[in-house]
Formats: structure tokens, C-alpha cells, sequence
């Protein structure tokens, strides 16, 4: 089947599978062995029955592109895309709307301010982090308008676990934010030995815990870095 999604994926791996991206985000398993194209299909398929595909398809693979493999300093995962069309754009967490911002980015950003962060009133976009090697990365790469998490089971979730491992195996020192129950089950796909895990409750007003504020975990990733020598993040939006 070929569909808006099949071309994504193609277009992608034809910028991504270069000589100069040979150890990147292409060579995981996901992109080798038949899962890509699976996920993609299995997307098509929803797109020829009518749904409506939020991010659009040429900024599924947004996070993977703006913060390629060997530039990955810190880690962020989310669950999948806002379902209102306009809203997202490839990014996890990342709001690009119109209307206020989520109340999940809302919280994110009011621990970036208390952290020393410079965050403007109205301001969603976390596409200067990602720039700065901050993988922004959602645990399904697509949902459909109207419909959150339509497809947290079509196959994406095997990306984000290559992902994490790759990059606990091939970057020193990476920080991982893992915010909330699902972020958090991936701890164990990261060495500990040489990465620092920081884990928190999930920013969401949903969270009953309200164990996200106060976390200090933007403050912590930039000593980390620091320490390193490797330079902090610039959290302001």
C-alpha cells in the first residue's frame, strides 16, 4: 500500500540514509527490520477509511530530524501528538496552536521559569531545544484528530524503545527526563553507569500525585551537562 505515510517514511529515510548519517536514526532495528514500514501502512490504512492524521505526515519524524543521533544530549518522552489539527508538530510536548497553551506544557514550563528559564507568555514551541540536541520524542508518532492515543498500539512504541537504547549506547553522559508511569518504565533501557535518569511524576493536572513541580529537573539536567563539560541547555521558549 502506498499512502501520504508510506511517502513520509520514504522521504525520510532518503534525506537520513546517507553517508553522513550512517550511524544515525536509520540504522536502529525499527528502520531495518520491517517495523517502519508496518507502522506506516497500518497508518495508511486509517487515512484511506477517513481518519484525519495529526501531526500531518511530512512532520511525523520531526524529533528524529531536528535532533539527529550524535547531537542527542538530553531526552524527553512524551505519549503521542495533540489530537486537534494545528496543534502539533512532530515534537513531544511541543504546542504550535492558537488557543491557550495545554495544561501539561503549561506545568513544563512553569518548572523551566522556576529553574532560571526565560519563558514568554503564550509560547509553545520547543523547537529551540530540540535544535540543542533535546530528543523530544512521543511514545506513537501519530494520532488522529479528535482521537488521543488512536495509535499507541499500531508499532510506534518499538521506536522509541530503539531509540532510548541506542542512545544510552552510542552518547556519553545524556540526561533522561522521564515524566509519568510510561516515560518511567523505560528507565531500565538506560545504563545508569554513565547516563543520569532524573524520573517525576507526570505534568499533567491528571496526576493526583502533583509530584512534577518543584522537581528541579531542567536545573539538574544542566549541572549534569555541565559537569561534563558537554554545556548546559538553554530552556527558555
Amino acid at each position: 500500500m502506498t499512502g501520504p505515510m508510506t511517502g513520509a517514511l520514504a522521504d525520510f529515510r532518503g534525506r537520513h540514509e546517507s553517508a553522513a548519517h550512517n550511524s544515525g536514526w536509520t540504522t536502529l532495528p525499527f528502520f531495518r527490520d520491517g517495523g517502519a514500514e508496518r507502522v506506516a501502512q497500518a497508518v495508511d490504512a486509517r487515512l484511506a477509511e477517513g481518519a484525519r492524521l495529526v501531526p500531518p505526515p511530512e512532520q511525523v519524524f520531526a524529533a528524529l530530524t531536528l535532533t539527529p543521533l550524535e547531537r542527542v544530549r538530553v531526552v524527553v518522552l512524551g505519549q503521542d501528538p495533540y489530537p486537534t489539527v494545528g496543534d502539533a508538530h512532530g515534537l513531544a510536548f511541543s504546542y504550535v496552536g492558537a488557543r491557550r497553551l495545554p495544561p501539561s506544557l503549561k506545568t513544563i514550563l512553569a518548572e523551566c521559569a522556576q529553574n532560571g528559564a526565560r519563558v514568554a507568555p503564550g509560547r509553545g514551541d520547543l523547537s529551540g531545544w530540540a535544535r540543542q540536541g533535546v530528543l523530544l520524542l512521543n511514545t506513537a508518532l501519530t494520532a488522529e484528530a479528535g482521537k488521543a492515543g488512536a495509535h499507541l498500539k499500531l508499532g510506534w512504541a518499538r521506536l522509541v524503545d530503539d531509540a532510548v537504547a541506542a542512545v544510552s549506547a552510542t552518547r556519553p553522559h545524556v540526561v533522561f527526563l522521564l515524566w509519568g508511569e510510561k516515560a518511567r518504565a523505560r528507565a531500565s533501557l538506560v545504563d545508569r553507569d554513565k547516563h543520569l535518569v532524573l524520573e517525576a511524576g507526570h505534568p499533567s493536572p491528571l496526576n493526583r500525585h502533583r509530584d512534577f513541580l518543584g522537581c528541579g529537573h531542567f536545573a539538574k539536567a544542566n549541572a549534569w551537562l555541565e559537569g561534563h563539560g558537554l554545556g548546559g541547555i538553554d530552556w527558555s521558549v
